[in-house]
């Protein structure tokens, strides 16, 4: 799924906090440098890297990931960070 993943850039654009995008966060750098045709190893590096940015900067990445989410599916492409948390989330067991 992180192979077919579309950029964290969620089309807001406007750079304030440090030449951060107020959207994503990234840097117009960082923008130009997602890698469209990388491995899933470095999309997932990638995102997982941004993340951790956002919390690190003491913002709650619930818009990001909220839109991020919408941009998957108007690309018709999972979105991985769905399917990352449903991997993480402990499972009942039904025995």
């Amino acid at each position: 799924m992180w192979a077919r993943a579309p950029s964290p850039c969620i089309d807001v654009c406007k750079y304030k906090r440090q030449g951060r995008c107020i959207g994503c966060s990234m840097t117009k750098i960082e923008k130009q440098m997602f890698p469209q045709s990388g491995s899933a190893g470095q999309k997932k590096a990638f995102i997982e890297g941004l993340m951790a940015r956002l919390h690190e900067i003491g913002r709650n990445p619930v818009f990001w990931a909220y839109t991020y989410r919408h941009k998957c599916e108007r690309e018709g492409v999972p979105c991985p960070i769905e399917i990352e948390e449903a991997e993480s989330e402990p499972r009942e067991d039904r025995s």
